[in-house]
């Protein structure tokens, strides 16, 4: 089941964007016993001068016996910096170009029906790091300078490179579009210095958890929820590698703000979503949202679930491929500090 989409969008990280984006769905085995997989590439130019290509997948063998999660990312891209914790505003953003290579891909093995062991290769690396406006006088002054002078980073380019163990419960009735079912993660990642390249030696851990609940016998309305943590539990990330939002795999949170608006060494994330149908062939759908972050910051003594930065939204769902459940997705979401922005893709956010 391939799906191939020119798109176009807009969001507040990377202005209107233009692209491709393909879907492939497949069943490595029997459909009752096994989960479909899929894959999501991506290209695309925006007028921020940003070029991404990306290739994000979850693959499921014969009867659930083993699984790959991959999120590969090769970008020139650009980001605004900006403090620690929730308490920034958005004048104080610094625009930072950069090149993004991210390399994540995990490996797993089903212990028993639903319950699988998982281990990964992680490496992340922001290279040629450099002002968004050549001579930008903000540019010493930037949160981006001022942490990685204060840790000892390289101002031209920080990496990242480890490895992870990992738990996962999934029940889902499908990875793409689910119905029912939970999905439940727990992962630990020890990031190594001068392996690979990798600046600094830190742990992160992290968390996942998703459910999905009819609201009608039907299934036509449904409430979706999502749950997620990341923390640095020991050591010092280099800047763009702490925890942030929108860094997801699918860069889906945190919609109604950039991607990497708010950042710290812990993060906690919440989503509410309210999913419904609005034809009966299930076509056309809509969906309204509603999500909050929380950040610490132990330079100016912010800690976790002292302040939260929320935000809400509406979307249209438009059905690209009924087997697989794939639905082209346009959200709009607003956030505070006159945050707002507009976001395409294929596949739910959650």
């Amino acid at each position: 089941m391939l799906a191939i989409l020119p798109t176009f969008g807009y969001k507040p990280s990377t202005g209107f964007t233009i692209g491709a984006t393909s879907n492939l769905a497949k069943f490595f085995g029997d459909p009752k016993t096994t989960t479909i997989s899929s894959a999501v590439i991506g290209f695309s130019v925006s007028a921020k001068k940003q070029t991404s290509l990306t290739l994000r997948f979850g693959a499921s063998g014969k009867d659930n016996q083993w699984r790959l999660d991959g999120d590969n990312r090769f970008q020139w891209t650009s980001q605004d910096s900006y403090g620690l914790g929730t308490d920034t505003a958005p004048a104080d953003g610094v625009n930072t170009k950069f090149t993004y290579v991210r390399i994540y891909d995990t490996a797993w093995y089903e212990l028993r029906k639903s319950v699988y062991a998982g281990a990964g290769f992680h490496y992340s690396a922001h290279l040629d790091v450099r002002p968004g406006v050549e001579g930008d006088p903000a540019w010493e002054d930037s949160d981006y300078v001022a942490y990685s002078n204060e840790n000892g980073f390289d101002l031209d380019g920080q990496s990242s490179t480890g490895f992870s163990l990992n738990l996962m419960l999934d029940t889902r009735d499908s990875p793409i579009n689910a119905y029912r079912g939970w999905l439940a993660s727990v992962s630990y990642r020890p990031f190594i210095r001068s392996h690979l390249g990798g600046d600094s030696a830190w742990q992160e851990t992290s968390f996942d958890v998703r459910s999905y609940v009819g609201v009608t016998k039907d299934g036509r309305q449904r409430l979706a929820f999502w749950v997620y943590g990341d923390f640095v539990a020991s050591g010092v990330a280099p800047y763009f590698d702490l925890p942030a939002l929108g860094m997801d795999t699918y860069g889906r949170s945190g919609r109604g703000y950039t991607e990497g608006r708010f950042r710290g060494e812990r993060l906690m994330y919440g989503e509410l979503e309210y999913r419904a149908a609005l034809t009966r062939n299930g076509l056309l759908g809509m969906v309204a949202f509603v999500n909050t972050v929380t950040l610490s910051n132990t330079q100016a003594d912010e800690k976790l679930f002292g302040s939260f930065a929320p935000a809400g939204g509406i979307g249209l769902r438009v059905l690209f491929n009924k087997r697989s459940r794939t639905n082209l997705c346009i959200d709009y979401g607003w956030g505070r500090q006159g945050s707002k922005g507009l976001y395409l893709g294929l596949q739910e956010a959650f």
